[in-house]
């Protein structure tokens, strides 16, 4: 299969970079305009007040120190998901460069000035406007600096909000194994938090001069960017669909749906952490999901029949390199006591246990053990130690800690897990690279996003799971020196799913009767 240069992939997805651009210049825009707003006068505040400034800096502070995905995890309950948790999320790290800088500067000004102009007879409005903010001004413009900068870096991660931004690109090319993808959104982000830093430098040379300029001027480019990004994140469509990244890029994914079937939704992007949860509230009509996710039965979502076959099989096994498996002698039989002691539904029940009743992988992985008497005690041996892989989403946590319980029962090696790694191309780069011994693949993630392999070849593997594992197995023997063990029995395919309710009420249980309801036939 032919590879694209970087430039190629620019030029095909030129539309959707810009409009991804866009996104992200407004979400920056938009933030640092509310965190000027709100971050001022704070600052002015507390330069007035100064018993004050202990605490509005203390809190500021510590609220820039919540990691920026958590943060984004806790303004979801309040603002749902798209751009609102998004520019919450950045206007909270932006505040506090902004409210310091403004505080320094004000502070900082010289006494004397200041009793000259009180002698002249100024009030306490006209100090402020007159001496006090124009002398403070490139202290105050280089805060706003910072945040700007902040702000570029950290919108990267709106896209895991359905808020759009390069974020899209980056992280659907570190779950689709594709450095051009990656590359495409994150120069472009570099670019533009190098143009933005240069351009406010150059108004804080400017100092006074740009002074009476830029109360009116800023505030006026700075709506401008905010109204172009709520422009190209508004959806027209019927159905309010949401994908993540991956799936995007993904034959058989949006790529598909749309070669195949004809169905174009203009699908939000989406992490695969929230997107359960936004469909199940209304917020998202269509998801990209899992077969086997526990949250299908959760929230009651009624996963739609692939009639034209686009989805391939996509059976879990671990994979591991064949020097690994002579290194550990013993590792084969153990990780293979797991092969054919699942079905789908199994595998949904064990997910279910994690998504919704939220117990833990430990208790899950030993219950589901000791049910099928495979539990034994760890050994405690000291014959080396094996490094488990997994993707972060609860399927992997679950199958790594069987795997522990397994090796530390069955062998005299120890366990060692290092669950939650991004995507494939992360787990199969960490594979690669002996950072890990093993992970738990899918057959039809090794087929699409690892071989690629020609159209002709794709169409005769996929005709039934056994030609998926057999092709996988032996190709990646060939390329890469790793083998498949045995497949654990179920098929972790993905699907398109609605509301039942929304499905039932549509008459939809198809794609095609989908892209039907989309066409209005």
């Amino acid at each position: 299969m032919t590879h694209q240069s970087l430039w190629q992939f620019i030029a095909e997805q030129h539309e959707k970079l810009i409009t991804q651009i866009i996104q992200h210049l407004g979400l920056t825009f938009l933030s640092l305009l509310l965190a000027i707003l709100v971050g001022l006068p704070l600052g002015i505040l507390i330069a007035r007040k100064k018993r004050l400034s202990g605490s509005v800096l203390g809190i500021a502070g510590i609220l820039q120190t919540i990691p920026s995905i958590a943060l984004l995890g806790f303004m979801i309950p309040v603002f749902g998901i798209g751009p609102k948790p998004a520019i919450a999320a950045l206007l909270t790290y932006a505040l506090l460069p902004i409210i310091r800088n403004t505080y320094t500067g004000i502070t900082g000004v010289d006494p004397a000035v200041i009793e000259s102009a009180k002698a002249m007879g100024m009030n306490r409005s006209q100090l402020l406007f007159k001496v006090k903010l124009p002398l403070a001004m490139p202290v105050i413009i280089a805060g706003i600096r910072t945040a700007a900068v902040i702000n570029v870096g950290v919108a990267t991660l709106a896209s895991f909000v359905a808020a759009g931004g390069l974020g899209e690109f980056i992280f659907g090319g570190i779950s689709l194994n594709n450095t051009n993808m990656i590359l495409a959104g994150a120069i472009p982000a570099a670019l533009l938090a190098i143009l933005l830093d240069q351009v406010i430098a150059m108004i804080q040379k400017s100092g006074y001069l740009v002074f009476r300029k830029l109360k009116y001027l800023a505030p006026i480019v700075l709506v401008i960017m905010a109204a172009g990004y709520l422009l190209t994140s508004v959806s027209h469509h019927k159905i309010k669909a949401g994908f993540t990244p991956e799936f995007m890029g993904r034959q058989d994914g949006d790529i598909g749906l749309r070669s195949v079937y004809g169905l174009n939704v203009n699908p939000l992007v989406v992490n695969d952490a929230i997107m359960y949860k936004a469909a199940y509230e209304k917020e998202l009509d269509l998801i990209s999901g899992y077969s086997t996710d526990g949250r299908i039965k959760a929230f009651d979502l009624y996963v739609l029949d692939d009639d034209k076959k686009i989805f391939p099989p996509y059976f879990a096994a671990p994979i591991i390199k064949t020097k690994t498996l002579k290194k550990f002698p013993e590792l084969e039989k153990a990780l293979n006591l797991l092969a054919g002691k699942f079905n789908d539904s199994i595998m949904t029940d064990l997910n279910y246990r994690s998504d919704h009743l939220h117990q833990t992988p430990e208790k899950i992985a030993r219950d589901f053990l000791v049910q099928n008497g495979l539990y034994k005690s760890p050994r405690k041996g000291n014959s080396g130690t094996v490094r488990i892989g997994s993707k972060i989403f609860g399927e992997q946590y679950i199958l790594a800690e069987m795997y522990t319980m397994l090796i530390e029962g069955y062998t005299d090696y120890k366990a060692e897990t290092k669950t939650g790694l991004g995507g494939t191309k992360i787990c199969f780069d960490a594979l690669m690279n002996d950072a890990i011994d093993f992970y738990p693949e899918y057959t039809g993630t090794g087929l699409l996003v690892l071989l690629q392999p020609t159209p002709q070849i794709l169409k005769n593997v996929t005709q039934s799971a056994d030609k998926t594992y057999q092709y996988v197995n032996s190709e990646f023997e060939k390329q890469y020196g790793i083998q498949w063990l045995k497949p654990l029995g179920f098929n972790n395919a993905y699907a398109l799913m609605m509301r039942r309710k929304q499905a039932e009420d549509l008459k939809i249980k198809s794609i095609s009767d989908l892209k039907r309801y989309v066409d209005g036939k």
